[in-house]
């Protein structure tokens, strides 16, 4: 897609009395929410999933020359699987240790060393804890959901997850999107997943809004990459893992810790 070539301004973006990010309703028909790390606290237990994970696999990988076995890292989490779908996460983290395994398929054992093995043990990893511990959710994210709604703007949720809609279940806030773009139905529709802005276009489109009138709200650098690249009015990054500045270099117009700093403007 080309690249947009009237970004906002700073000045476009925040509320010049409080410098806060600003979703207006005379620029703004909708908002796009990242489900992991932005509504549900469910960042956190994928890269404690991911973690448990990689550590078991390169504990009992036999050495080879010019791979790394040293232990996933949180700055492994945010660099090479945050955001993406859990294969190309898989692909994307042991291409950066210098490992490559045969792709497999669905069907694999859960014991093999291949691409879907390892992403599906992932994903038991993760369902094993949403289930044992529930999942905790941003209550500064809902209060901003519920206050643009009630202003009139669209909501919409997307999630590289095909476990988006129990995690929400789980969460508590099954309810909250009447629009939802997951894993299932970027596979339904053949989709590409973060950086591609693809599911993020399928959500505007779905809520009747332009890319250009609409905000993407995200916290992986993948995600904010796809709303730049998608050419999206107004992409905020939520700096839950200490990478603010890598989410401004990746796209985000602007980073903050925390959606309760952002302020909405609304004629109604």
């Amino acid at each position: 897609m080309n690249e947009p070539t009237d970004r906002l301004t700073l000045e476009d973006v925040r509320d010049t009395r409080t410098a806060a990010p600003l979703i207006d309703s005379r620029r703004h028909d909708a908002v796009i929410f990242d489900m992991d790390g932005v509504v549900t606290d469910s960042a956190s237990i994928h890269a404690a999933a991911w973690t448990e994970l990689f550590n078991d696999f390169l504990a009992h990988r036999p050495a080879v020359p010019g791979e790394d076995h040293s232990p996933f890292t949180p700055d492994d989490y945010l660099r090479w699987v945050d955001g993406k779908p859990r294969t190309r996460g898989t692909v994307d983290f042991l291409a950066a240790r210098g490992i490559s395994l045969p792709p497999g398929d669905p069907s694999d054992a859960p014991d093999a060393d291949t691409v879907y093995a390892l992403s599906s043990r992932k994903d038991r990893l993760f369902l094993a804890r949403i289930a044992r511990d529930g999942v905790p959710v941003f209550d500064s994210t809902v209060a901003l959901i519920h206050r643009l709604q009630a202003a009139g703007l669209g909501t919409a949720i997307f999630s590289a997850s095909r476990n988006c809609a129990e995690v929400l279940r789980a969460a508590g806030v099954g309810d909250l999107f009447k629009v939802r773009v997951d894993g299932v139905v970027a596979e339904e529709l053949g989709l590409a997943g973060k950086p591609d802005p693809d599911m993020l276009l399928e959500a505007a489109r779905r809520l009747g809004a332009n890319p250009d009138r609409t905000v993407v709200v995200e916290d992986a650098e993948a995600g904010v990459r796809a709303g730049h690249d998608g050419g999206f009015g107004l992409v905020i990054g939520v700096n839950r893992g200490g990478h603010a500045e890598r989410l401004r270099e990746s796209g985000a117009d602007v980073a903050v810790e925390d959606l309760a700093e952002v302020q909405l403007h609304s004629e109604q």
